[in-house]
């Protein structure tokens, strides 16, 4: 990973979960989470990351966290490219 993408990954997870942020919560600790790019077994980019906390990321369950079913997870918090949109309008403020 070239220092650049560490620098960016660094900037977004610094930010609070945007799950949590769009449920009023803005203060608690997040992960980076690449998002699904709509190809199969192509990894997204590192600038196309999140921040999502442990819960919304990996832990929690069934329309909770993205990966415990990323369409229930939408229908919730917004597609994976609107919150990385979000993300991105975030970091340029």
């Amino acid at each position: 990973m070239k220092k650049a993408e560490s620098d960016h990954i660094d900037s977004v997870v610094a930010q609070c979960c945007i799950a949590c942020r769009l449920t009023g919560i803005d203060d608690s600790p997040s992960e980076a989470h690449h998002i699904g790019n709509g190809t199969m077994g192509k990894k997204a980019s590192n600038y196309e990351v999140i921040a999502l906390c442990p819960i919304h990321h990996r832990q929690g369950g069934y329309g909770v966290a993205v990966h415990s079913g990323r369409k229930a997870f939408e229908k919730v918090f917004g597609t994976e490219q609107e919150l990385l949109q979000m993300t991105l309008r975030g970091l340029n403020e």
